[in-house]
C-alpha cells in the first residue's frame, strides 16, 4: 500500500480518492474514523489516501491533474530536531 495523499480534510480526500476509483484503481481513505472523536482539538495529518503500489504512477498523475495543492506535512515529525530537547 502507498499513501498518495495527504488530506487536510475529509471532502479533499474523497475528491482523490473517487477520482482514482474513476480511473479503475483501488483507494482506501485512512484515518478517516479518527476524525469524530477528535472533540475540540485539531487533528493533523491523519487522512491519507492509499492505493496498491503498482498503481502507483497512474496515480500520482490522477492527483497531480485535480490541483488541490500540496497538503501540509505533519507539524510534528520524528525527523523534527527542537533545540534543548535531549535526543
Amino acid at each position: 500500500m502507498h499513501i498518495v495523499y495527504k488530506a487536510d480534510n475529509l471532502f479533499d480526500a474523497h475528491l482523490v480518492k473517487h477520482a482514482l476509483e474513476d480511473a479503475g484503481i483501488p483507494a482506501f481513505v485512512f484515518g478517516e474514523s479518527l476524525l469524530g472523536g477528535m472533540g475540540e482539538l485539531p487533528l493533523f495529518g491523519v487522512l491519507r489516501v492509499g492505493i496498491p503500489d503498482a498503481a502507483r504512477p497512474q496515480a500520482e498523475d490522477i492527483v497531480a491533474a485535480l490541483d488541490l495543492g500540496q497538503a501540509p506535512s505533519d507539524p510534528i515529525s520524528d525527523a523534527d530536531d527542537i533545540a534543548g530537547l535531549p535526543a
